[in-house]
């Protein structure tokens, strides 16, 4: 017979970012919360996503800038990035997360969990099985994993995932990379930066699908001023060992690398964790409302946030979901009001129109909102204001600064919807741009928001211009 299981108000499946949320939410309103974690608590972010990759790109990003100003002939150390990184990453040691969560009063349970019908939880342990009950919600928080492309010869050959890619302590000598995306474009330029040489190649027509296609060009011009072989509309064809090394088949072409990243997506990882023991179908994202509550499963009891929605698969709108989901969870707990209105404190609405995402390539590209084509899409009244970004601030920031930014307005309502910046340090303009999306700003009030001088957040007062004038 299995011990009586552990009864606690809250179970969270799942202790990245996302999970380490909704926790922290569910326990700072008062419920009793168990953390359940497979790996490492922290998660892909902080152990072989967001953290150690931008620690790859930012010394090699900062001695690449400091030589666009005249006199700077600055030089970086590999070995020193490389010791930087696994600090970031904390030696893949995750002992400082969990005395967090465990300081805070939170109970991390290690483990392989799987729901077990209504409210029940069970969890594969070195030791056994662990049982815990729901008093009031699980939260499913299990994130996402790669895609793995359908190429003949690929289970012949050794391959990186992001995690290998992130983590490595050796710089290949030769590396494949095989998708557009932000992954693939990030760690591209990153590698290459490290002393890679490096091919990139991507299915479609340009590189970052999702984005205008300006900043896409944009990127692309950039990683190969970098050195970066980019192909696009190249598909790869099979694959074969080549001794030590990996031959590609592309096109009547064959290359040879010495590691090959699979940059080619994720998706939410819903396999074995119980889902049809609920009356749930393991295919595809959770799908869930604006507060988090999984849709098909009686009794406001299962919520999800983050990857495993499929919603907005980034970690600051993870954990955005996460605090509207610990939040609702509280307040249905007890008893109180819940506010999934448009906006609402229980409601996820930016998940829809007001995403904002950074990719740190050379340039930059950050944007919020919606593209130009999605606005229109959407049937908004769309006005579009292209620039480049030529103000004083840019020029101080780098000798022949070259970068764009583009604006666009819902004119019905006289609102920006939309904002995509293109350039060396653009991020820190981002969120300006996520509050005028958010607040629904009119137009009429940025005109007196003056920006400081001279800085590139003149950028503003150009775009208002360009927007006022006939």
């Amino acid at each position: 017979m299995p011990d009586a299981p552990d009864d606690v108000d809250v179970v969270v499946i799942g202790a990245g970012a996302v999970g380490e949320n909704v926790a922290d939410y569910a326990h700072r309103s008062g419920l009793t919360t168990a953390l359940v974690e497979v790996d490492l608590v922290g998660g892909e972010c902080s152990y072989w996503a967001c953290m150690p990759s931008k620690a790859l790109l930012r010394t090699p990003d900062a001695v690449v800038a400091a030589r666009r100003l005249a006199g700077v002939t600055a030089q970086f150390d590999v070995e020193a990035v490389l010791k930087r990184r696994d600090r970031i990453a904390h030696g893949w040691d995750d002992a400082g997360q969990v005395q967090w969560a465990e300081g805070a009063g939170i109970t991390v349970v290690r483990g392989r969990a799987r729901l077990a019908g209504e409210k029940a939880v069970v969890v594969s342990t070195d030791l056994g099985e662990r049982h815990l009950r729901a008093r009031h919600a699980v939260a499913v928080c299990a994130g996402s994993v790669p895609v793995r492309p359908p190429v003949p010869g690929l289970d012949t050959v050794r391959t990186w995932t992001s995690r290998e890619a992130t983590s490595a302590h050796a710089v290949p000598r030769r590396l494949g990379v095989v998708g557009g995306g932000v992954v693939g474009c990030e760690l591209a330029l990153a590698w290459r930066r490290l002393g890679s040489e490096v091919v990139l190649l991507a299915r479609g027509p340009r590189l970052l699908a999702a984005a205008e296609p300006f900043a896409s060009e944009r990127v692309a011009a950039g990683l190969r001023r970098d050195g970066v072989d980019v192909r696009l509309d190249t598909a790869l064809d099979a694959v074969e060992p080549a001794g030590a090394a990996i031959a590609l088949h592309v096109g009547g072409e064959r290359i040879v690398v010495d590691e090959l990243l699979l940059a080619t997506g994720r998706r939410p990882n819903v396999d074995d964790i119980g889902l049809e023991t609920v009356g749930l179908r393991p295919e595809g994202a959770l799908r869930v409302d604006d507060s988090g509550l999984v849709e098909g499963v009686d009794g406001q009891w299962l919520y999800a946030a983050g990857d495993v929605t499929g919603r907005a698969p980034l970690t600051h709108q993870g954990k955005y979901d996460a605090r509207i989901t610990g939040a609702a969870i509280a307040a249905r707990r007890r008893g109180g009001s819940v506010d999934t209105s448009p906006w609402g404190e229980h409601a996820a609405t930016a998940d829809h129109a007001a995403v904002p995402q950074v990719t740190f390539t050379d340039p930059e590209v950050a944007s919020v909102g919606r593209t130009a084509e999605q606005a229109r899409r959407d049937g908004l009244d769309v006005r579009v204001v292209d620039l480049p970004f030529a103000v004083g601030g840019a020029r101080i920031q780098a000798d022949d600064y070259d970068g764009a930014v583009r604006m666009v307005v819902d004119e019905a309502e006289s609102v920006v919807v939309g904002m995509t910046f293109v350039g060396q340090d653009v991020a820190e303009l981002l969120h300006a741009a996520t509050v005028a999306v958010v607040g629904e700003v009119p137009l009429g009030r940025p005109w007196h928001a003056v920006p400081a001088y001279p800085t590139m957040s003149e950028v503003w007062l150009r775009l208002l211009e360009a927007y006022r004038s006939p």
